[in-house]
Parts: structure tokens; C-alpha cells; sequence
């Protein structure tokens, strides 16, 4: 076949397209109010990650002269950009017709858009001071990290973290679309899925990654460690504070007590450290944090200050 050939067959091929879209109606979005932007969702995790960690990403060379003046520019950015998303968002739950919702009012969307918005910037300090202690977390629990900046450059699973206490914000907001959309997009980039919904404790770090799902349901308490390959789902119960969770081969549900929760295959779930909430069979050799699936056994460092 020949170029123009192909070209000639274009028509048809045009035809058969279209008319294919009277068979399967639910694989076509038309004639319905406009979804959100996924790529404007994806600009704005871009510039919340800037506002997160000034001087990390986005512009360089900032100082405190002029810190004040930057974040001014990405919170005006990152306002608007929020606020036009999380309004198609409510609009797109109302199922208002019309170019992006224009076509019918809905003074009430608009309003509580801009309520949203408001209250989900005034958290981003909250979120910061959970961060915080993820950055310590990564930093004191990986023998290979060689700083804290390391971990905020490099690690895909405090991105993912930052992302998901980004997106549980908007969650707890009842916002549709939007909190899913940002943790899809984390969980394509690294792999990590967790969802908007999960309730995570501070100092929470996640080693590796690869294949690590954390469903809506997962209460994750303080100082938990959660290797690749580990599944909390609907059947596992809450993790417990200083909690190291990890995969043995095969071996992936959930194991609290020596039993499995639903007959399947185990996540070895191991309370660290002393004290009264150690559990039978847990570590109590001080504050050390040691893992240990099936014959390996690694032991945690001393935590240091960031260089």
C-alpha cells in the first residue's frame, strides 16, 4: 500500500470509527459536562510540590529575601488551577451540562470551590510538618540515603507520600475525581498505589516501593516502615505504631498474630522496640528498629541530622 493509498482508505476507516461508537456509548464522553484537566491536575502537584519544598524544585536561588515572593507566585498559581478543577469537579458530580459547566449555572459549585480551595491551602502547613517527619523517616531508615536531600530528590516513595497527604486533604473535603487523579498519577510514576483515602501516621516511609498498594480503608499509624511488594487492603486491620511491614518471597497478606486474616499467602507485620505496646514475639532491645523476613535480618542505624 502506498501513501496515498492510505490516505484514500482514511475515510473509511473515519466511518467505521464513529458509527463504532454507537455499540459501546460508555467508552465515549459526549454531550456531557467536561471532566477535570488530568494534565492541569498534574501542573499543580508540580507547583504544590515547589510550595512543599521550596528550593528543591521549580525555580533556584532562592533566599529569604525572596522566598516570600515566590511563594506568593505558586500559591496564585496553584489557587487558580485548584479552584477551576475542583469546580468541574462538583459540577461534573452534579452533572451540569454545557462547556465545562458554563452552560448552566451553579452558583453553589462556585461557591463551595472556593471554600475548598481555601481551607485545603490553609492545611499545606499541616501537611508539611507530617513531611517533615517522612523526611526524617526515609533519611534515619535507609543505611544507603547519604542525605535528607537525597530523599526528597530521589526516593519515589516520598513522592508518593506527598502526593497521597496532598490528596487525602481534598478526600477529606469530599471532593470527586480530583484526590483519585493525583494518586494515580503518583502510582504511574512509581509504582506505589496508594489510595487518597488511606489514613497515614507521621514518619511513615516507604523503602523501595515497587508494587506497593495501600487501599482506602489502610489506617497506617506513626513510624511504620513498609517494604516493596506489601498489600494493606480491606481484610488487613489497622498497622500499629513502629511497624515494620515486608514481603517474604511469595508471601504477600497480611499477618498480625501468627494467623493469616483470609487464608491467604502472609505479610510478615512485626511490632519494633520496646515498651507496653510490644507484642508477643516482638523486638524489645530498646528504641533498635531490626526487620526480619523469613532468614534476613537488617538491623537500623542510629538516627543523625541532615547534612
Amino acid at each position: 500500500m502506498t501513501h496515498q493509498q492510505l490516505n484514500e482508505q482514511l475515510p473509511s476507516v473515519i466511518e467505521g470509527l464513529v458509527a463504532s461508537l454507537g455499540g459501546e456509548p460508555g467508552l465515549a464522553h459526549l454531550n456531557r459536562v467536561y471532566l477535570p484537566s488530568k494534565e492541569t491536575i498534574i501542573e499543580s502537584i508540580k507547583r504544590l510540590r515547589q510550595l512543599v519544598f521550596p528550593g528543591y524544585f521549580g525555580e533556584q536561588g532562592l533566599t529569604p529575601s525572596n522566598i516570600s515572593y515566590r511563594i506568593g507566585e505558586l500559591v496564585l498559581e496553584v489557587s487558580e488551577m485548584l479552584y477551576q478543577q475542583v469546580r468541574c469537579c462538583l459540577r461534573y458530580s452534579q452533572q451540569i451540562p454545557g462547556a465545562n459547566g458554563n452552560g448552566e449555572n451553579c452558583k453553589e459549585c462556585d461557591t463551595k470551590a472556593a471554600e475548598i480551595v481555601h481551607t485545603f491551602l490553609k492545611r499545606i502547613t499541616d501537611v508539611r510538618q507530617m513531611l517533615a517527619s517522612d523526611v526524617a523517616a526515609a533519611f534515619e531508615g535507609d543505611p544507603a540515603a547519604q542525605s535528607a536531600d537525597e530523599t526528597i530528590f530521589c526516593y519515589p516513595g516520598l513522592f508518593a507520600i506527598t502526593v497521597q497527604r496532598l490528596a487525602h486533604e481534598f478526600h477529606k473535603l469530599a471532593v470527586p475525581l480530583l484526590p483519585r487523579i493525583m494518586t494515580e498519577h503518583a502510582h504511574s510514576e512509581t509504582g506505589i498505589d496508594i489510595h487518597p483515602g488511606a489514613k497515614l501516621g507521621k514518619s511513615f516511609f516507604i523503602d523501595h516501593g515497587t508494587g506497593v498498594v495501600i487501599g482506602e480503608t489502610s489506617e497506617i499509624g506513626n513510624n511504620v516502615k513498609v517494604y516493596q511488594g506489601v498489600t494493606l487492603g480491606a481484610l488487613a486491620p489497622a498497622v500499629p505504631d513502629r511497624v515494620i511491614a515486608a514481603t517474604n518471597g511469595a508471601n504477600t497478606a497480611a499477618l498480625f498474630d501468627g494467623k493469616n486474616t483470609d487464608g491467604s499467602p502472609w505479610i510478615y507485620l512485626e511490632t519494633i522496640g520496646g515498651g507496653s505496646g510490644a507484642r508477643p514475639g516482638s523486638h524489645s532491645a530498646g528504641s533498635e528498629t531490626t526487620f526480619r523476613a523469613g532468614s534476613t535480618t537488617r538491623s537500623g542505624r542510629a538516627a543523625r541530622a541532615p547534612s
